[in-house]
Order: C-alpha cells, then sequence, then structure tokens
C-alpha cells in the first residue's frame, strides 16, 4: 500500500471510532494516549489472523514432501519429539526428518531446509525466529526435595550433591545471581547432555541446573520440581533458522507456523510449571 492509502485507511479508523489516534507533526506521528491503549489490545488479534492466514494458505499450496530438520540432540529430545505428532495430524502429507546436531549446517550441502540452533540470533543471511528463551534455575526430585536435608533455601545446597550439564559454569553463574556463597560449585559429576543430568537428578542423585525450555517435560510429569525463585535468564535461546530463499516454501512455512503456534498456546501453561515448588510449613 502507498503511503496516501495507509494515510486515508488511518483517517477513516478515526473517523469511525470518532477517536483521535494519532498527534500528526510535520515529518512524523506520534500515537495519542487513546492509541497507546487500542494498540496492544488489538495486536493479538492481528497476529493470530495473519497466522491463521499463513497457515490455511500453506495447506491450500499442499504443503507436502519431505522436510528436512537439523536441530540441537537435547532440545529435539526433551521438546520437538514428543510434540511431532500433533505436526503429523495436521499437516499428514509432509515428512519431518530429523538430524541431531550440535552443529551449524550447510543448508544445501548437508541438504536441510530448516535448522534449530541455540545461540545469540545472529545469523546472517539466514531468516532467523526466535522459539524460546532459556532460564536456568536448580531442579530436583520431589523426593530429595522433602528428604531427610530439605532444600528450603538456597544455602541449603551446601548439604547436597550438585550435577552439572557438560561443566561447572552454570552453578556458579546461579549461585552468583543467587547471592550463595556458601557451595562448592566446582564439586559433582559433570554429564555430557542435559538429558543425561535431568535423568540423574530425577533419580534423586542429586540437584541439576535445569534449563527453563529443556525442563518442561520433567516438570510437567512430576519426575521434577523446582525449589527456589531464583531464575537466571539467558542471552541465549531457541531459534529456528531458514535460508532466505527458501523460506516461504509451503512445508518449511507450515513448520514454521506450526512451531511458533504450539509455543504460542504453551506459554501460560509453561510459566505456570516453572514456578517454585517451596517445602509447605
Amino acid at each position: 500500500m502507498t503511503q496516501a492509502a495507509i494515510s486515508h485507511q488511518v483517517k477513516a479508523l478515526e473517523e469511525f471510532l470518532d477517536v483521535q489516534l494519532f498527534t500528526r507533526r510535520s515529518r512524523d506521528l506520534l500515537l495519542t494516549e487513546e492509541g497507546q491503549w487500542y494498540w496492544p489490545q488489538v495486536r493479538d488479534m492481528f497476529e493470530r489472523l495473519a497466522d491463521a492466514t499463513e497457515k490455511v494458505q500453506a495447506k491450500a499450496r499442499k504443503a507436502s514432501g519431505p522436510l528436512s530438520v537439523s536441530v540441537v540432540p537435547t532440545f529435539a529430545v526433551q521438546w520437538l519429539v514428543p510434540r511431532l505428532s500433533a505436526f503429523n495430524a495436521e499437516f499428514p502429507d509432509i515428512d519431518v526428518r530429523l538430524k541431531a546436531s550440535d552443529d551449524e549446517v550447510n543448508f544445501l550441502a548437508d541438504n536441510v531446509d530448516v535448522a534449530i540452533y541455540f545461540g545469540s540470533g545472529r545469523w546472517p543471511g539466514l531468516q532467523v525466529d526466535l522459539l524460546l528463551e532459556e532460564a536456568l534455575f536448580p531442579v530436583c526430585s520431589p523426593a530429595l526435595l522433602k528428604g531427610r536435608k530439605p532444600l528450603k533455601t538456597p544455602a541449603d545446597l551446601a548439604q547436597h550433591v550438585l550435577l552439572h550439564d557438560g561443566s561447572h559454569e552454570a552453578w556458579r553463574s546461579w549461585l552468583e545471581f543467587a547471592g550463595v556463597g556458601n557451595v562448592k560449585w566446582q564439586n559433582g559429576p559433570v554429564f555430557s547432555h542435559t538429558a543425561m543430568v535431568l535423568q540423574a537428578a530425577a533419580h534423586g542423585q542429586g540437584v541439576a541446573i535445569g534449563h527453563s525450555v529443556l525442563a518442561q517435560t520433567d516438570l510437567r510429569s512430576g519426575r521434577l520440581v523446582r525449589p527456589f525463585e531464583q531464575r537466571l535468564p539467558l542471552d541465549e535461546g531457541y531459534f529456528l533458522v531458514t535460508p532466505t530463499q527458501t523460506a516461504d516454501r509451503p512445508k518449511v512455512a507450515a513448520f514454521r507456523q506450526w512451531l511458533l503456534a504450539t509455543i504460542h498456546t504453551e506459554q501460560a501453561e509453561a510459566e505456570a510449571l516453572l514456578a517454585p515448588q517451596p517445602i509447605s510449613g
């Protein structure tokens, strides 16, 4: 649309509402108080309408064929695979082929359609969509939470085995963030993958650092609980990465829209799951 056409539509909307939405200046526009209130009220509706439109267009274009997805292994196991049946039911003509890898891919040489990376979101020359942000917090089995050495405050971690994911850095960062200085974060077994450390924690072998995304399945099932309020946000997250020239292919667009819609639907439930479960009494 041209600038003149947009201006005409805005004027028509203001006449319909009988409310001035913009303060007009010589070179720019500013939202009025009414406009500032109105915009967030209708934004979600517009986004949902756009998502539904793109999804039905993808279906109309008969999204089909094999879809090769390179994905971080632990994210695949802990988050994506348990939800893939819903995608398969919605898009039965798309055959998802997962390739677990911690490395960035050469989309053409590796014959990959889309990738899910963990990182900062800076991949020049590619279309990048934020899926999920990450945060760190301790998790443990319910039995350990209320055992002989209950976890009432972060200082109580000094009496427990700390389980490490890849290195000791995650525990060091969280303890510093929580202001805890009496815990020997250098001690404890180290596991090469997050799924392994979460499994060890679920079996009561110690307290692990949980990632807000990767721990969702175990928190939902009750195998793990979160004992403390402190939650350390990370500067990194999970992103869907696609070559720009193929991002609008029906099967790629269908997968992207399904991921974003699934995450949007689960957000409220995820926040409830991530709430700490302190000891009563």
